[in-house]
């Protein structure tokens, strides 16, 4: 009798935790990715397609120039994943400890453009005529990658000096876009993918690889994040051929194998 009232007893407290555990696997769970504004088209339809997939995880995406976003998670700011548009702001974050070397991974690639209204008759059609601009502008170089390539493209072909009091600074890539869109400048410099994403603005050209550094889009995994297997699940999937087919689609190079 007493070893049935322990199998009955056992079996109760069995029951009970599994049914804990069962509760606590379909409890939704929040992943805060920090991502660069350029990134926030093609990110979009992967969110759609990853939530179908793990309805569990909700993916909540804080986009933003990359410079600003490294500061936010270097203040201690809550992330769970961070996905630069330049490798030396995510090299920040490996090396305040921030971000495991082995938990991140060079994911894609882009291109610098320099764009103009679609309607407006400037005639800029290179780098070397933003001398004829009134205004001219690219993101903040301290802070927005895009505005780091841009500095460099005009440095290496000598204009820079000449064209730095008509450049309006701007926050990030679609902020430019926008002065670009609404005829506040004559010209910007962006991203590819962000140039392909409007109806408003036409390539005037493409920057010369050979003047501005490897445009390369690192992914990582916050180290201290409060869900590590929901944040890795994300992290893999976006390596992932559909995933990287999404990214060509909007513009930018795969890098790597996918999984």
């Amino acid at each position: 009798m007493k070893k049935s009232a322990h199998y009955i007893l056992f079996l109760v407290l069995f029951l009970v935790s599994a049914c804990s555990t069962n509760h606590q696997s379909s409890q939704e769970v929040e992943l805060t990715i920090s991502a660069a504004a350029s990134l926030q088209d093609a990110l979009v339809p992967i969110q759609k397609e990853f939530e179908k997939e793990y309805p569990n995880i909700k993916l909540i995406f804080n986009f933003g120039g990359s410079g600003t976003l490294q500061q936010q998670i270097s203040q201690g700011a809550p992330a769970d994943l961070f996905f630069s548009a330049a490798m030396d702001k995510f090299e920040t974050l490996i090396n305040e400890d921030l971000i495991n070397e082995e938990d991140g991974v060079q994911l894609v690639g882009n291109e610098i453009v320099l764009v103009v209204p679609k309607d407006h008759e400037n005639r800029i059609t290179s780098f070397e005529d933003l001398s004829n601009a009134s205004k001219i502008s690219v993101g903040t170089p301290e802070s927005v990658p895009a505005g780091t390539y841009a500095k460099e493209v005009l440095e290496n072909i000598n204009i820079w000096a000449s064209i730095e009091g008509k450049i309006v600074f701007a926050k990030d890539v679609r902020q430019v876009l926008t002065y670009v869109e609404t005829n506040n400048v004559d010209a910007g410099i962006v991203y590819k993918t962000d140039a392909v994403s409007s109806d408003k603005v036409q390539i005037g050209a493409t920057a010369d690889t050979n003047t501005h550094s490897p445009i390369i889009y690192p992914l990582g995994v916050i180290k201290d994040s409060k869900h590590r297997e929901e944040a890795l699940k994300f992290y893999e999937y976006l390596q992932n051929e559909k995933s990287i087919k999404t990214f060509e689609e909007y513009g930018f190079k795969g890098l790597n194998e996918t999984k």
